[in-house]
């Protein structure tokens, strides 16, 4: 690699590892700039199995994990895997963007990936794709446009089809799914994407359980993925979808609230309750579950990635 690349597979690894809940807390009074500079000498004297990884305090575990990271960040600097084949606007501020690695990125659903846009080097946002793996490789994207998130306003109002992306390894996000119960996926927003995953990978190898699919808009006018939604609807008969609108005075009496207030009269005892939405909603969702009789062992939240 040039000196370009190996300073891009350094502030990769610097995004993996920040994005750790377990290995970010040592990064609290550092400088990410030193850090990265110190990063890429390294990888530029040695060979890359052998750079030096600095050690921040961590655990012997806890290095070989940022280890890791530094080997899926310079395996994904290599590959330099994706071009976005179609962009969609379906609603104001949201984008669905289907992308085409260079090379296959093995991915499960649920899991997120790191994506990068050349219109701003070096910041990457997690995504979680909205499928399970296809045959062709393409991954699918839900992206929302949030206030001074340059890569994702890029991404919705910019980027367009044809154009280049960089996509990071996988990383389970605590979405993947676990057992044969029947499901109560509960979305809200673009968290949308890995529960919409979890329902192709159940369609793609049926067990008998049953899913239910609250998806949480504030307005139908944002519901954004409904046209997919519909679709799957009519095609699996073991598949409830249940539109739940925050701010819509039209919608039925059972599609009125937030999606948890919603998902609760949906609530059985004999599910797995996953959850996936932005941070107000994800953030009284545990305790709304066990108050409502869920056991702690059968829910599910995103809790290892930032959802940005």
């Amino acid at each position: 690699m040039n000196k370009a690349e190996i300073r891009e597979a350094a502030a990769r690894w610097l995004s993996l590892v920040a994005a750790d809940a377990e290995l970010s807390p040592y990064l609290i009074g550092v400088d990410w700039d030193r850090l990265k500079a110190h990063l890429a000498r390294s990888l530029t004297s040695a060979p890359t199995e052998a750079a030096e990884i600095p050690n921040l305090g961590w655990s012997e575990a806890q290095h070989r994990r940022a280890a890791d990271y530094l080997t899926g960040a310079l395996a994904a600097q290599a590959r330099q895997p994706a071009e976005v084949v179609e962009h969609d606007r379906p609603c104001d501020g949201v984008a669905i963007l289907t992308v085409r690695p260079s090379r296959p990125l093995p991915h499960r659903p649920g899991q997120a990936i790191p994506v990068c846009t050349p219109r701003h080097p070096g910041r990457w946002r997690w995504y979680s794709p909205a499928n399970a793996p296809r045959p062709d490789g393409t991954l699918e994207l839900h992206v929302r446009a949030v206030p001074a998130g340059a890569v994702s306003t890029s991404l919705v109002h910019h980027v367009r089809s044809g154009e280049p992306l960089h996509l990071g390894p996988p990383a389970d996000t605590g979405l993947s799914l676990g057992g044969a119960r029947d499901l109560l996926l509960v979305a809200g927003g673009t968290g949308l994407a890995p529960l919409r995953a979890l329902v192709e990978q159940v369609a793609a190898a049926p067990d008998g359980r049953r899913v239910t699919l609250v998806v949480g808009a504030r307005t139908v006018a944002e519901l954004y993925d409904a046209t997919t939604l519909d679709k799957l609807q009519q095609a699996y008969d073991w598949l409830t979808i249940v539109p739940a609108f925050s701010r819509d005075r039209r919608a039925e009496p059972g599609e009125r609230g937030d999606a948890l207030t919603v998902a609760l009269d949906h609530l059985r005892p004999d599910q797995d309750v996953y959850v996936c939405g932005p941070p107000p909603m994800l953030a009284g969702s545990r305790l709304r579950l066990l108050v409502a009789g869920v056991l702690a062992e059968r829910i599910y939240l995103p809790e290892r990635i930032p959802w940005r």
